[in-house]
């Protein structure tokens, strides 16, 4: 079931996007969907964007619920490793 819930976050960072060019993020859209290419009958896609430098400045990541939840963990403990004055 879809749930057409979208959560929006300004993003700081950068990204590898079509012809292995880097872009400057500032946009981030996460939503549970139907995929378009993952294997999977719904997934929670992350789009990572700089819309002010046109539609090639995204990147789109469709995951499973349990390859999500798998990310979050390990990002949250790459994050704690990292000395306080280091993570801002």
């Amino acid at each position: 079931m879809c749930t057409y819930t979208t959560v929006q976050a300004p993003m700081t960072g950068s990204a590898k996007g079509p012809n292995g060019s880097w872009f400057r993020l500032t946009d981030a859209a996460v939503y549970f969907d139907h995929p378009v290419h993952a294997p999977a009958e719904h997934t929670l896609n992350i789009d990572l964007a700089a819309p002010a430098q046109g539609p090639a400045a995204r990147v789109a990541i469709e995951l499973t619920a349990e390859s999500a939840r798998e990310l979050v963990a390990a990002i949250t403990t790459a994050l704690a490793s990292v000395p306080p004055e280091l993570a801002t």
